[in-house]
């Protein structure tokens, strides 16, 4: 019966989910679906969904607009933030989709000291941020790493994630999508790939590929590379058993790891929910190229190669850069 419900709610919301002639951002722009360059009527092409509204409720619908029932153990992949003043997603617009797949929410730690560098700080910074009121949290590299082999990576072939990663048997991976200071943007991508990666993995994923602990920054591109090949190392892995939603809100050129990031100067967009990490992350990457108040971003992702991530995407097989956008109504 629960299966039934399913598919006929999917139905449904197909019926109001339709392909995009046209489509009205949350901050009030119009937009001809068109003039979105990977955008495309081609059939063989992902669904990639978009709501306006930024709501509890509205990402509830994103979610079943995919259509999609996430099996057994969910985790809930998310930034937790930094401090109170980053811009991660609030528990009051994250906790009815939460509770829905009864999801748990999962991180791990970084690899570069700040307020997440050890598991207590991470839970106590998590704790202040409100996000343990929601659901319970797991700090995924609480015992370590695991490895996931990665099939054709341009630059690596293997990643490391957090061990608990294997506790689950499906994932929600819910992105707030924002400019980053060495990524260019964050994104789905780096959500599975960096945000994934235990401490050892962040620094092997940072440094090309050469390194998993002490100086892991190397060189640009070679980040970039193996950011996409970590992607896909964990989308191939969870093999259908996961999705996306990104929140395109709050839109700074710094990340949800920064404690003082820089005030957004661009409007809202809305929500996108996708099953293919590419295609969700080029069709927000479409949109704030068409927003007219989005220069700052768009100087940030340049400044940093960030749209060579999508071009490694589509060269290593994580997925599809072009999409059919399909509006759901509101």
């Amino acid at each position: 019966m629960k299966r039934l419900f399913a598919v006929v709610l999917f139905l449904c919301l197909l019926y109001t989910a339709a392909l995009a002639d046209s489509l009205v951002t949350n901050g009030g722009v119009s937009l001809d679906a068109a003039s979105l360059p990977y955008n495309t009527e081609d059939a063989s092409a992902p669904v990639v969904y978009f709501i306006s509204d930024i709501s509890a409720d509205s990402l509830v619908r994103a979610y079943q607009a995919l259509g999609v029932e996430l099996p057994g153990k969910v985790g809930v992949k998310m930034s937790t933030g930094e401090s109170t003043r980053s811009n991660y997603l609030r528990p009051e617009l994250i906790a009815d989709l939460i509770h829905l797949v009864n999801g748990t929410i999962v991180e791990c730690n970084t690899a570069y000291g700040g307020s997440r560098s050890s598991t207590a700080m991470h839970r106590q910074q998590a704790k202040d941020n409100g996000l343990t009121d929601v659901a319970e949290l797991d700090i995924l590299d609480e015992e370590g790493s695991m490895e996931l082999p990665i099939e054709n990576g341009v630059r690596i072939n293997v990643d490391y994630v957090g061990s608990h990663f294997a506790n689950y048997d499906s994932f929600l991976v819910l992105t707030h999508f924002k400019g980053h200071a060495m990524a260019g943007f964050g994104g789905a991508i780096k959500n599975i790939s960096i945000g994934f990666g235990s401490s050892k993995g962040k620094g092997w994923i940072h440094s090309g590929g050469t390194k998993t602990s002490g100086g892991i920054w190397g060189e640009q591109d070679p980040f970039l590379e193996a950011m996409a090949d970590a992607a896909k190392g964990v989308d191939q892995y969870m093999d259908g058993r996961i999705v996306y939603i990104s929140v395109m809100n709050r839109l700074s050129v710094d990340c949800d790891c920064d404690g003082s990031p820089a005030e957004p100067d661009m409007h809202d967009i809305g929500i996108l929910a996708s099953t293919d990490p590419l295609a969700i992350d080029q069709a927000a990457i479409d949109l704030v190229y068409a927003m007219p108040d989005s220069g700052s971003l768009r100087r940030r992702i340049e400044r940093q190669n960030g749209l060579y991530t999508l071009d490694v995407g589509e060269r290593n097989g994580l997925g599809s850069r072009n999409y059919h956008l399909a509006v759901i109504g509101e």
